[in-house]
């Protein structure tokens, strides 16, 4: 009779700080895994705290707490399969990023993770101390090897736990979304499989946290590299993975393998899934934004729409006498389009009498950016006093190439709990709408078709805020913008950098001087979803106050 073994991968969605909630969820994995006959039921990296925790791991009660949670959840899921949890795990004055594998009513084995990451969004050096390199856990008669996440980027770690009598590696991930992400970490894990000889089985999370998203995505391989299973990126899923022993060891046996979407699916998906887990897990239920019947509140709109549905979401018109007739129309179509609550609360009179409020101290004065701002704020303040009196979170709805300038109105525009483009280029963002205007997916709460009239997508984009006025006549065309923006932010390049690739000097200088200028909005930004390696937030860290410029 041919030897098998079942591993239960549960990739699952935790709540960062929720340990009863997040064992709960545990407790239901292992039950559904010990009623498919698994062997060993496995969760991912740090999931009974919930990931990334941050500094929060390093408070005595929280992390205590979670240690005595994950005791029980040993003592409650004894008469079963063993259990393999992440958490947070005290030795001595160490404090260690870990993997515990429940048995018996008790923690069998504890596995320490070696690497921590320390870049981008991780700080896991300041939080964590490092574990030693380290050999397999028995689980039966079969041995295995667990490299936490970063562990498995690197090779000493499978190479050791491949010396010291492991059967197959689990690797227990919290891994986030970035684009292109996927083929990363496979590459990765081929390498791991190729070096070693094992069967790998790859696990991650999914779900939002803050500006990350986990997008799950788990895989098994074959020694050599081949696929042997695929579990589905953004969804919750528990998948049963059996392994077969013969003559050259453990092999997986062939199971399901999920298609994966193109890349603007993906980001899609982690904006709607960012901004529902964002929403659920801070304990709103409703959204509102400012629908200006531009291009950038029209798919924040949409998004909204397909995470929480037409329900919950509020748009408002705050129109002034700049606002073009079109940009009514334009707006009043989209909510129409997406079957959301549309409300139209004219800001003439209150601007009005700020002005009138102000003019002793502007006598003598000519209007300026100053004028213009007042009704951005306007705009902020009674956007808030909606939020405030019907318990509903303000979106902001600013693009990365307004964000990365400072194009927007500190106080006023920006004003919001979470902003779901905020890691999304101009260029794309219109892009990304004619992507909504053609495709619907079942996990989309929203209408089907065209949500974003093609008027809103082609007109030239406007802050309305003086007569005749375009985003062009203070910066460059979002083409050329954007393009200089992937070399300045994305890829971290010079001055010298952009000249090459055959932008002029001046142009390229001016926007360096507005990205380092902008800094102190960012800090005060709202997050949002985290597309690139180089979203603005924990991904890139810069003083607010800086006098340097490139000289190249």
């Amino acid at each position: 009779m041919t030897e098998r073994f079942r591993v239960t991968l549960a990739q699952l969605n935790p709540v960062v700080g929720d340990l009863a909630g997040n064992a709960a969820q545990a407790r239901d994995a292992w039950s559904e895994g010990r009623a498919a006959g698994a062997d060993l039921v496995a969760l991912p990296e740090m999931f009974i705290t919930g990931y990334n925790a941050q500094d929060l791991v390093r408070k005595p009660a929280f992390h205590t707490a979670a240690m005595e949670t994950v005791r029980q959840l040993a003592v409650d899921c004894a008469d079963g399969p063993a259990l393999a949890i992440g958490g947070p795990w005290v030795e001595g004055t160490g404090l260690f990023n870990a993997y515990m594998i429940l048995k018996d009513g008790r923690i069998a084995s504890t596995v320490l993770k070696h690497h921590l990451p320390n870049e981008t969004v991780f700080d896991e050096v300041r939080i964590f101390d490092a574990g030693p390199l380290g050999g397999p856990y028995s689980v039966g008669d079969t041995r295995i090897g667990s490299p936490i996440c970063e562990d498995a980027w690197h090779e000493d770690v499978a190479e050791t736990l491949a010396e010291t009598g492991a059967e197959f590696l689990l690797v227990p991930n919290g891994s986030p979304y970035y684009r292109g992400k996927f083929d990363t970490r496979l590459n990765h894990m081929v390498a791991r499989v190729v070096e070693t000889g094992l069967p790998l089985i790859y696990l991650n999370m999914v779900g939002g946290q803050d500006d990350q998203v986990f997008d799950g995505g788990s895989f098994a391989l074959n020694p050599g590299g081949a696929l042997a299973v695929q579990m589905p990126l953004f969804d919750r899923a528990i998948t049963h993975v059996d392994l077969e022993r013969g003559d050259d060891g453990w092999r997986i046996v062939p199971g399901v393998e999920h298609r994966h979407p193109d890349p603007y699916e993906q980001d899609y998906r982690v904006m709607v899934t960012g901004l529902r887990d964002y929403v659920a897990k801070s304990g709103f239920h409703k959204v509102l934004l400012g629908l200006s019947g531009g291009v950038d509140s029209a798919i924040v709109a949409a998004i909204a729409v397909d995470a929480l549905g037409a329900e919950n979401v509020r748009c408002v018109m705050l129109p002034s006498e700049y606002t073009s007739r079109e940009s009514l129309a334009d707006a009043e179509a989209v909510a129409e389009a997406l079957g959301c609550r549309y409300d139209h609360v004219p800001i003439t009179k209150g601007r009005a009498a700020i002005t009138e409020t102000l003019a002793p101290l502007f006598d003598g004065l000519k209007p300026d950016l100053t004028e213009e701002n007042i009704q951005s704020r306007l705009r902020g303040l009674l956007l808030m006093a909606l939020s405030n009196k019907f318990g509903e979170m303000l979106l902001t709805t600013g693009n990365k190439s307004e964000v990365a300038v400072g194009y927007a109105t500190i106080y006023g525009d920006m004003a919001g709990g979470y902003n779901p483009i905020k890691d999304l280029y101009k260029t794309r963002v219109f892009e990304t709408c004619r992507w909504r205007n053609a495709n619907h997916r079942d996990w989309m709460m929203g209408p089907e078709g065209e949500v974003i009239p093609p008027n809103v997508i082609s007109k030239p984009p406007t802050a309305e805020l003086r007569e005749d006025q375009k985003d062009s006549d203070s910066l460059p065309d979002y083409p050329e913008l954007d393009a200089i923006l992937e070399i300045l932010v994305d890829r971290d390049g010079s001055i010298a950098d952009c000249v090459a690739a055959g932008f002029a000097r001046e142009t390229a200088q001016k926007v360096e001087r507005l990205i380092y200028l902008s800094e102190y909005k960012r800090f005060q930004s709202a997050p949002g979803p985290r597309l690139t390696k180089r979203a603005f937030w924990l991904d890139r860290r810069y003083p607010i106050v800086n006098q340097w410029r490139d000289p190249s």
